[in-house]
């Protein structure tokens, strides 16, 4: 019976070391995993944060970039700051005389010894005589270089850097004065308000010079207007007058077969006669017209065009012509300088063009395309808008809003 205790007891204690060692594996296997996921979490929190810090980089990222593009916008800015005209001279000739009047105030002040001053006397060996001539000699060296330094920078002035030119003249009188600050000498403000007052000079010389080109190119196109008008007028003239000539020839050629006819030839001839006393009255009619339009000087048509192709959605030009074929000035305007035609809405005609013409430009100078140069013709302004202006003054016109643009339609589609 012992014996069968002993067995049991045997087979117990084998079991239970095998589950103690297999517990100890599970218990192991447990850690493990326990330890697995401990690190998984710590991964997943290590990536929350790298993630986190790569949205706060983003976020700075996006703020730096906007920062950069403030800077750019900044920097356009003041590159294209627009300078406001000081002295408005009527003509080219008065800037000249001013500009000559500055250089000789320049010219004075360094005669003066006022342009560059030194703030000791010098003595070269004891001599105050050598120290003089030094003095005078550094004098004219130092107004030289600011001389010669200013004449290449005002030379480079346009629209968009008057201002950065003021600031380089400035930086330039400070750069030399540095450099002669050891010597005591130093170029005066006066002498170089008078630089920067000829900087101003010269910049709107230019402009008022491009401006009266413009002006005389304006009035040579004027006067080439004026002469095909007259050209046109004068063919008219020549043709109602050889209508009405005509005319009259056949009137009264009829007129000797009416006295011999008889019949159904009477009556035929009757009914010719008629027909040639109405071309005769419109003859006449159309000379008369012709030869009024000779007189009057003012006359002519206000069109309103567009072209959507070359400019873009409501965008009008708004001009005159006093030709009697007003359509022929519309198709000069759409040749080889711009890549399609324009489309008339309206064509306005008016015994005083020019009026009608200014009162509309008047009405939409808020609207023009060019701020600047006023003669070119361009308003970004509706259809509605033109026609209830022009109704004002004219209300006999007919205004189509429909813009064929069939070149440029015809483009857009073959793209």
């Amino acid at each position: 019976m012992g014996y069968i205790w002993f067995i049991a007891f045997l087979v117990f204690f084998i079991r239970y070391n095998k589950l103690k060692k297999q517990h100890g594996k599970v218990e192991a296997l447990i850690k493990k995993e326990e330890m697995h996921k401990s690190n998984i979490s710590n991964l997943e929190k290590g990536i929350e944060k790298k993630l986190a810090k790569i949205r706060n980089l983003d976020t700075n990222i996006d703020k730096l970039e906007k920062s950069i593009e403030e800077l750019k916008t900044s920097e356009f800015v003041e590159e294209f700051e627009v300078y406001s005209s000081i002295y408005n001279l009527e003509k080219s000739g008065v800037y000249l005389d001013f500009l000559k009047e500055c250089r000789f105030k320049q010219k004075q002040m360094m005669k003066d010894k006022e342009a560059a001053v030194c703030s000791t006397s010098w003595e070269i060996n004891g001599s105050a005589k050598k120290g003089k001539v030094h003095s005078n000699a550094y004098e004219k060296l130092l107004l030289k270089a600011f001389n010669g330094e200013c004449d290449s920078i005002i030379s480079k002035v346009k629209y968009n850097n008057v201002y950065k030119i003021e600031e380089r003249l400035v930086k330039l009188q400070g750069t030399l004065n540095k450099l002669a600050e050891k010597n005591h000498f130093e170029i005066t403000d006066s002498y170089l308000n008078l630089k920067i007052e000829e900087l101003k000079l010269v910049f709107e010389y230019q402009e008022k010079l491009q401006e009266e080109k413009e002006e005389q190119r304006e009035i040579r196109e004027l006067m080439r207007e004026e002469e095909k008008v007259r050209r046109e007028i004068a063919r008219e003239e020549a043709k109602a007058q050889k209508e009405e000539k005509d005319a009259l020839i056949a009137l009264e050629k009829a007129r000797e077969e009416l006295k011999n006819a008889h019949g159904d030839e009477l009556d035929k001839l009757s009914i010719k006669l008629a027909e040639l006393e109405a071309k005769l009255e419109e003859a006449k009619l159309k000379m008369e017209r012709t030869k009024s339009m000779a007189e009057q000087t003012r006359a002519g048509h206000v069109y309103v065009i567009s072209n959507i192709g070359s400019f873009g959605e409501d965008i009008y030009k708004i001009g005159m012509t006093r030709r009697l074929e007003p359509l022929d000035r519309v198709k000069e305007l759409g040749d080889a300088s711009v890549p399609f035609k324009f489309d008339v809405h309206a064509m306005i005609y008016s015994e005083d063009a020019p009026t009608l013409e200014k009162s509309l430009h008047n009405k939409f100078t808020n609207h023009r395309v060019n701020k600047v140069n006023l003669r070119k013709e361009f308003f970004n302004v509706s259809l509605n808008e033109i026609e209830q202006e022009a109704r004002k003054n004219n209300s006999d016109f007919y205004l189509t809003k429909i813009a064929e643009a069939q070149e440029y339609r015809e483009t857009q589609t073959m793209n």
